[in-house]
């Protein structure tokens, strides 16, 4: 008997990533007919899976015009050009299957694989382990009460563990300074102190990363902002205080060190691409308003800001929406509202009229666009938002940030706690994805935003419920 495994795809893993089927390294894969079948329904439409589905078939097409004989004894992964996926994919030519339990329906589809990988499981003809593989939780919950193995699709997991992915900033210990002190450099330039330590800390330490340093009197905070691996070496700029009313953003001050960071990363215009992570009420979508309002209409780096998210209802759908592509979106948009609503809101003399002015002025520097008609567009000097990262696929995800033309700056906003995309979780999320991806680029920034400042209500909610 050989090391070598046989997993049988159900089609939610082919609707979920084309490309599954030369993720299996040396083991084979078996495609049940019926889902062939099944794939053929998703096929016609627009959305992801209806292009998922398709380009899955050209994928089995491809592999069947390279060797049309083989359909039982298997073709051979690689001949599509997937170096990497040294099996075979072996197709269902018999109808051979193993009876179920009467309870289990035979005509379900999700019961005729079952009885599929209960006839392989029992007839495993040279294989040491046949496996059903699915991202549905029900089937594999009934497999394994069949006693059959059944197995997640971990391939588009960045990590196994949410609380391991890049959080953006690191809390210095208390021997830190002491540590790199002999070599320690320090001088003043545009107003901003700096350090450049070396030795091993120097090593550890990514681009735009915040060393936070606090005791009783005081918090140092201060951005990698280069890294030398020769030496090695890193230079560390103390940031900008965005707490004190002088420095505020569009009226707004940071009330934490969190936010005072998200800030600066905002206000950089070296840096393109920005995310925020955190729970509701922490600040993610004031913040980047307020910055980008002001790099807009008042320094002019950018011409427009777009604003785009994921639709995905939380409760049942409202239908279809009458109206232009932006007011079909205004409906999904009600965070944006309530944030305008706070920035543009002003107690001075001008009155109702003067308010109106301002909020008549921002509206228009704002666009609303569908992510659905992104594909095919550049973005030239925009500040593009994309709310609701977390809802988005690595696939999509590439697709929004490539969008990205000359000047833009992208910031992606997103609660990996709210996770409302089907077969999408905290470890396979494009957010997830793009954070994991970027954490060392100098022209990354991102932080994970751990104070709520909604209200005591909203923070007692997030702790508790």
């Amino acid at each position: 008997m050989t090391t070598q495994k046989l997993f049988v795809l159900d089609t939610n893993v082919l609707l979920h990533d084309p490309q599954s089927l030369f993720r299996f390294a040396e083991h084979d894969v078996y495609l049940p007919l019926i889902t062939l079948e099944e794939m053929d329904a998703h096929k016609v439409g627009m959305s992801d899976v209806a292009r998922n589905a398709r380009q899955a078939s050209r994928y089995i097409d491809q592999l069947f015009n390279h060797a049309p004989d083989a359909l039982s004894s298997g073709i051979p992964l690689h001949l599509s050009g997937f170096k990497e996926a040294q099996g075979k994919l072996l197709l269902q030519t018999t109808l051979n299957i193993a009876p179920l339990p009467e309870s289990l329906s035979d005509e379900k589809a999700d019961n005729l694989i079952l009885a599929l990988v209960k006839y392989l499981h029992e007839h495993p003809n040279g294989y040491n382990d046949v496996a059903l593989v699915s991202k549905d939780i029900n089937i594999r919950l009934k497999a394994r009460a069949l006693g059959l193995p059944a197995e997640d699709y971990f391939n588009d997991k960045v990590l196994e563990d949410s609380d391991m992915l890049y959080s953006g900033y690191r809390q210095l210990d208390a021997d830190f300074w002491l540590r790199n002190g002999s070599q320690l450099e320090s001088w003043q330039e545009q107003g901003k102190a700096h350090y450049r330590i070396q030795g091993k800390d120097a090593q550890s330490l990514l681009h735009n990363e915040l060393l936070l340093d606090q005791d009783d009197n005081k918090t140092l905070q201060a951005r990698v902002v280069s890294i030398d691996n020769t030496q090695p070496s890193a230079i560390l700029q103390t940031v900008k205080d965005y707490s004190h009313n002088k420095n505020s953003v569009f009226g707004i001050t940071s009330r934490n060190w969190g936010q005072n960071y998200a800030l600066n990363l905002l206000m950089n215009p070296d840096i393109d691409l920005v995310t925020l992570l955190g729970q509701a009420g922490t600040g993610k979508t004031l913040l980047t308003l307020a910055a980008a309002l002001t790099q807009v209409l008042d320094q002019q780096l950018y011409n427009e800001i777009i604003m785009t998210r994921v639709t995905v209802p939380v409760g049942d759908d409202i239908g279809f929406l009458p109206g232009t592509e932006e007011e079909k979106m205004n409906p999904w948009m009600g965070a944006l509202e309530d944030n305008l609503e706070v920035l543009t809101h002003s107690d001075d003399m001008g009155g109702a009229w003067a308010r109106a002015a301002t909020q008549d002025m921002v509206r228009n520097k704002i666009k609303v666009k569908s992510i659905n008609f992104m594909r095919g567009r550049t973005f030239q000097h925009k500040f593009l938002i994309v709310d609701e990262a977390q809802n988005l696929t690595s696939k999509q995800m590439k697709t929004l940030i490539t969008r990205a033309g000359e000047g833009t700056k992208i910031v992606c906003m997103g609660n990996l706690a709210q996770i409302d995309t089907p077969y999408l979780s905290e470890g396979s999320s494009g957010l997830t994805y793009l954070v994991d991806r970027f954490k060392n680029w100098p022209h990354f920034g991102h932080i994970t935003l751990q104070q709520g400042e909604r209200s005591r209500l909203a923070a007692h909610a997030v702790s508790v419920l």
